[in-house]
């Protein structure tokens, strides 16, 4: 009987969940759609977890079971944060499915680098929502027109340089041969001084 009650009160949460995620990306402000739907996992597991405290129907589970109830639905939220609108809202392998369809199912695979350097940058705001995640996150500043990382930014790309060196694989399937490219994307990068900060 506790797992049924338990399976129900988990249906009632992505009820909740999916409710005041619609609600807030329809008529709310998102700064961010990564915490903006982390955020909607909360609100979904705390009325739920406040349902499931209150109501006597819940009286046979333990408050630890119920604690374990409401942090296994915030994981939950989080995956569905990451797995769905983030990844939509961020993912080139889906901007590339979608302008394919738009362009009557097909595009000679020679252009495809200049619709992603003219078209999807622009069409995505693509700067613009970086930039904007990354001061929210702060991790940059900007300082009168220059982008510059604050001490979390450069720990950050310290780690994020440190994984893609040694836990990124070496034999990545990349157009039909294995390579190590992404492991180290600048290796051959020309280095160009005229955009850098004083």
């Amino acid at each position: 009987m506790k797992y049924l009650k338990a399976l129900l009160a988990t249906f009632a949460f992505v009820i909740v969940l999916l409710g005041v995620y619609a609600l807030h990306v329809r008529y709310g402000k998102v700064n961010v759609v990564l915490y903006s739907a982390i955020l909607d996992a909360g609100i979904a597991a705390a009325v739920v977890g406040v349902g499931v405290f209150a109501f006597k129907a819940f009286g046979d589970f333990n408050r630890f079971e119920k604690v374990q109830l409401i942090c296994l639905w915030m994981l939950g939220g989080y995956a569905f944060a990451i797995s769905v609108p983030t990844v939509i809202d961020r993912s080139l392998s889906f901007y590339i499915l979608e302008k394919i369809q738009q362009r009557g199912g097909g595009i000679h695979a020679d252009h495809l680098h200049d619709v992603l350097a003219k078209e999807y940058m622009i069409e995505h705001r693509l700067v613009d929502v970086r930039l904007t995640e990354q001061l929210q996150s702060g991790t940059i500043v900007i300082d009168e027109r220059c982008v510059r990382l604050t001490g979390r930014g450069h720990n950050l790309a310290r780690f994020s340089r440190f994984f893609r060196g040694n836990l990124l694989p070496k034999q990545r399937l990349l157009m039909g041969e294995y390579s190590d490219d992404l492991t180290d994307p600048f290796r051959n990068s020309v280095s160009e001084v005229n955009y850098r900060c004083g």
